[in-house]
């Protein structure tokens, strides 16, 4: 990757090209989850996010980001919760599977659901059953604040999904050549 400088003179606001800052943040290595929300009794939907945080140990929460336009948003407010599923690293199908604007369907994922009804992944590395607390607009993102009323992490001996640099690995493993 080439150096693009995007300063902006001071006391003047110029805009920062979308691509590069993508580019600039893919040099931060994540976890790869996939969001899942739904009622017990009807259809459930999921989406790959990387944008994920702890906020909190006391009172436990978490945080998401999803797009404005994100089929997942309106489930996630009319169920009022929301999973997020660590992806192990074999899961790399699953994440693809729920990433873009095409996603897979809930019920096309082996998964199993909460005792308040939301669908967990089946061999995810660890997940946490969430009940939607606050929203904040964040630019083209919906900011979902989650606080933790269940978890559990199965998969004891198994390596976490990566993504850096626009592909997804796993710890350790080298960079494809000629990833961004």
């Amino acid at each position: 990757m080439s150096s693009v400088p995007q300063t902006a003179a001071p006391g003047r606001r110029t805009p920062v090209d979308g691509r590069v800052l993508r580019t600039v943040c893919g040099n931060f290595a994540t976890g790869v989850t996939v969001i899942t929300s739904g009622r017990a009794d009807g259809e459930g939907a999921g989406t790959t996010v990387n944008s994920f945080a702890s906020v909190s140990l006391d009172p436990p929460l978490v945080l998401v980001c999803l797009h404005e336009n994100s089929r997942l948003l309106p489930v996630v407010r009319d169920s009022g919760g929301f999973v997020v599923n660590l992806l192990a690293r074999q899961q790399e199908p699953v994440a693809w599977a729920f990433a873009g604007r095409r996603t897979a369907r809930l019920e096309e994922v082996p998964h199993t659901r909460t005792g308040g009804g939301l669908p967990v992944l089946q061999g995810a590395l660890a997940h946490l059953e969430c009940r939607l607390s606050a929203q904040y607009e964040g630019g083209d993102h919906t900011i979902l604040l989650g606080e933790v009323v269940g978890l559990a992490a199965p998969a004891a001996d198994v390596d976490p999904l990566i993504f850096y640099r626009g592909a997804m690995r796993g710890l350790g493993e080298p960079s494809v050549p000629g990833t961004a």
